[in-house]
């Protein structure tokens, strides 16, 4: 890559990381502190924000939702997630290729490294600092769940987050959204955002790329595929 400004915000779950078991665990104690019952039937995760999540998964499980239920719930949820740091480690595990692909692109010159997740901004953190991948990323420029943006709204403000801390301009054309489900190509498209769709998700390649992603790959095992793609869709 030459030396241009580019912003790589990457999604976390199932694209850096998988912490399912761990997220399933957090959200069964949250749901049981904030409704003061057991969680019986999580909402689908791919995607998807934490409000989103949230708002569902009290509609599955017959709760009459108010307006106190989703900061409730956030801090439930980031309580439950801040005694499981040991449990990140454990049972969470970083996608192959992963960590090599985030270690690379550090090494561009111009690129910096974010992130935009429907998680809250303190699960999102805890999870690539466990995990050993914060150090390459500035996490101060994240796009997170605070129940009022969309993740095409929240990619929009990292973009201008990472703007003000490195004091330089990240257009559209120089941001890329690396993900893993049709939701997050929506988002992408709608920000107006080039898209590396990952299929370590939930979703196939076929389905990534009939959702419309610039780049579609299989794994980020190929670092070499992941630095050229980001290259190859910034070249303004």
């Amino acid at each position: 890559m030459s030396t241009l400004n580019r912003l790589v915000l990457w999604n976390i779950d199932q694209t850096l990381v998988d912490v399912g078991r761990v997220t399933r665990d957090a959200y069964a104690e949250a749901f049981q502190r904030t409704i003061g019952r057991p969680l019986v039937r999580l909402a689908p995760t791919p995607g998807r924000t934490e409000s989103e999540i949230i708002f569902e998964t009290l509609a599955f499980n017959d709760v009459v939702t108010t307006d106190d239920h989703l900061p409730a719930f956030f801090a439930a949820l980031a309580e439950a997630f801040g005694t499981r740091r040991a449990d990140l480690r454990a049972h969470g595990r970083v996608l192959a290729g992963a960590r090599e692909a985030v270690e690379a692109l550090a090494h561009v010159p111009g690129v910096v490294q974010s992130v935009l997740t429907g998680s809250v901004q303190p699960n999102a953190v805890l999870k690539v600092t466990e995990l050993g991948l914060a150090p390459r990323l500035d996490l101060g420029a994240g796009g997170y769940e605070n129940g009022v943006y969309s993740k095409a709204a929240l990619l929009e403000l990292a973009r201008t987050r990472a703007a003000e801390r490195h004091g330089a301009r990240y257009p559209e054309a120089a941001t890329v959204y690396i993900a893993d489900s049709p939701r997050d190509v929506q988002a992408a498209r709608i920000a107006g955002s080039p898209i590396i769709a990952v299929a370590t998700g939930s979703a196939t390649e076929a389905e990534l790329r009939a959702a419309g992603a610039d780049h579609v790959l299989a794994t980020l095992s190929d670092t070499n595929a992941v630095v050229s793609a980001v290259a190859e869709l910034t070249r303004i």
